[in-house]
């Protein structure tokens, strides 16, 4: 049997939203959230992911500092993060991919990105 995939997208904005809607959220259903804020029926219902998108710019905490947290982890670090902006600032991008992400994307998304991470994804 093949195994579900579960991705994670974090976004602030209402349009774009998937599943967490910051950074601090995202870490709550990954098990990374602050232990003193987390009630045990939380801890209970952490998310299992395969990969995780999330946009750049957010209230509270970067799509930057939420990769950085991600691949400091033990229990996450090979799960690939895939940040996503609508601003196209190259020191900003390098940043990025020099602390672990396995790509960065400018909003809007074309197909041809998508594509491109789906063949990095799966080794093709």
């Amino acid at each position: 049997m093949e195994e579900e995939l579960h991705v994670l997208a974090v976004d602030d904005n209402l349009i774009d939203l998937t599943t967490a809607e910051n950074g601090i959220r995202a870490l709550e259903y990954l098990g990374l959230g602050d232990p003193q804020q987390t009630d045990s029926s939380n801890r209970k219902n952490v998310m299992k992911v395969n990969l995780i998108i999330t946009d750049y710019c957010m209230p509270g905490m970067t799509g930057f500092e939420l990769l950085k947290i991600v691949k400091e982890s033990s229990n996450l670090k090979e799960v690939p993060v895939v940040i996503l902006s609508s601003e196209n600032i190259p020191t900003r991008v390098n940043k990025c991919l020099a602390s672990g992400a396995q790509m960065f994307m400018q909003k809007p998304l074309k197909l041809s990105d998508v594509e491109k991470l789906k063949c990095q994804l799966l080794n093709c």
